[in-house]
């Protein structure tokens, strides 16, 4: 058994409570990023008082925290590289990977990292193309964007715009990379409401792409309510400029879960935030602001909901879904605060912002989603540091249910899940707080294991590397994927190459 300890002695308390002619991206090769994209989810700079501020230094003072971006992990994780973002100078968001590349996605375009030497991560490309939040797949030579703020038009040299003008344009881009270099912008495809994360069901001669997307107004004249369902699109491989709408199921024909007054506390469901498919099963899990659902995608243009759950005690905004192997159970994340606020601590406690596990009963139609616990890390995070449940992934070890998740400035976590009654914590790494008197949105948006190592897009800090070294986990280096999209779960052991 590794112990868990840091560098310095942590104490269990905290004392603070496509223009039609303008398809075009710009491939940066010198100069800085000067577009600035609208905020998907809200970074946040809020000054906090003088006195917390105080009680926040002193906590690092004492050995509770990390001091100001020291970083602390457990024994059995080893950081190997941190590469700082340079170009694209945005907020970083998700990743994809493919073969030795890995895909970092940012608020302001990507960046392609050649990663066959995971201790010295090389750029191939930077792409400045700003629409928030630019979600990030990649399939074949296909790589797809979601933007999920109001553009003046399609290309990647939009300016923001109000969502209330009806020329204003969100939704899924569409790249060729068949040339790694040189990525070239081929179609766009205008979403309801805009695309805040997008899935994709790749066929062999199609990729249908899911995307998620919420909050319609009746100010927005393409966003407009209700808003019960997911946009699907369809793309030909051969012909992806051919891309286009197929479909909008309405997954909540009763409006899903009501939010406040009904339920205080509680996202009311206007759409979903994520979905993560399990293809070889031909199954679905939603996260859908109010309210959690597994469907069948047998046929991907018409999903089927089978189950439907809601929590609204300690479950603020269904956030991600992840799978584990055997697809009998499902994780389940909160977003509690949105991604922009400090929710990591005594005062909002263990079960609130955490994520919710549920086995999987029955088979067929009549299978049942079981709440059995919850999961959150009790690492004590400063009043000035984000934290919230973000994106994971499996750790693909035969027998054992465990993954690895990103926490915003909680770090990422390493824990197993196999009793889903019992959840437990066996490795960690994380930074300390950006500030000691400010807010800040920071930290790991997303942390993926892929072919033997870590991989986390850091908010603020870049792209890091991290080797995990576990007797539990080892077995899982032996895994070899071609292509990881997270959320178009593979099954791990059939898809391998060993």
């Amino acid at each position: 058994m590794i112990s868990l300890h840091t560098t310095r002695v942590r104490r269990r308390r905290l004392g603070v409570a496509a223009a039609a002619a303008g398809l075009f991206a710009t491939l940066l090769t010198a100069g800085p990023a000067v577009a600035t994209p609208d905020p998907g989810d809200s970074p946040a700079s809020e000054k906090i008082s003088s006195g917390r501020a105080a009680e926040v230094k002193a906590a690092i003072q004492q050995g509770e925290i990390p001091g100001v971006d020291e970083i602390v992990h457990s024994d059995n994780i080893k950081h190997l590289a941190n590469v700082p973002k340079d170009l694209i100078t945005g907020t970083n968001s998700d990743l994809a990977f493919q073969g030795k590349y890995a895909f970092s996605g940012n608020y302001d375009g990507f960046r392609i990292f050649d990663i066959s030497k995971p201790k010295s991560p090389k750029t191939v490309a930077q792409v400045l193309c700003p629409g928030s939040q630019n979600d990030i797949s990649v399939s074949g030579d296909l790589l797809f964007l979601s933007t999920d703020s109001s553009r003046s038009d399609n290309s990647c040299t939009s300016a923001a715009q109000p969502a209330t003008i009806k020329e204003s344009w969100e939704g899924i881009k569409v790249f060729d990379i068949s040339d790694i270099r040189n990525p070239k912008y081929v179609a766009a495809v205008e979403t309801a409401c805009g695309s805040h994360t997008n899935t994709l069901v790749p066929e062999r001669k199609d990729v249908y792409v899911y995307v998620s997307s919420y909050s319609p107004s009746t100010t927005f004249p393409d966003c407009q309510p209700p808003h019960d369902g997911i946009s699907i699109i369809k793309v030909p491989r051969k012909a992806p400029e051919r891309a286009a709408l197929v479909e909008f199921p309405n997954l909540f024909p009763d409006g899903g879960n009501p939010g406040a007054p009904t339920n205080p506390g509680v996202s009311a469901t206007t759409g979903c935030h994520d979905i993560t498919v399990l293809p070889s099963k031909d199954l679905a899990a939603g996260a859908c602001m109010g309210d959690g659902i597994i469907f069948d995608i047998k046929n991907p243009e018409r999903p089927r909901v089978i189950d439907r759950v809601q929590d609204n005690v300690n479950f603020a905004f269904w956030h991600s879904a992840t799978f584990n192997q055997k697809a009998n159970k499902v994780v389940f994340t909160d977003e509690l605060g949105g991604g922009g606020a400090a929710t990591c601590n005594d005062t909002i406690g263990p079960d609130k912002g955490a994520d919710g596990i549920y086995d999987i009963v029955g088979k067929g139609d009549r299978r049942k989603l079981v709440f059995r616990s919850y999961f959150k890390i009790d690492r004590p995070q400063a009043e000035t540091e984000v934290c919230v449940a973000h994106n994971g992934s499996l750790i693909p070890v035969k027998g054992r249910d465990i993954m690895v998740q990103a926490w915003y400035q909680g770090g990422i976590s390493v824990w197993d899940f196999t009793n889903s009654s019992r959840p437990k914590e066996i490795a960690y790494f994380e930074r300390g707080p950006v500030t000691t008197d400010r807010v800040t949105t920071a930290g790991p948006w997303s942390a993926y294991y892929y072919n033997g190592y870590i991989y986390s897009n850091d908010i603020a800090k870049g792209f890091d590397v991290l080797q995990l070294n576990d007797r539990r986990t080892d077995a899982a280096k032996k895994v070899r994927l071609d292509e990881l999209n997270v959320q178009t779960q593979p099954d791990y052991f059939e898809d391998s190459r060993h």
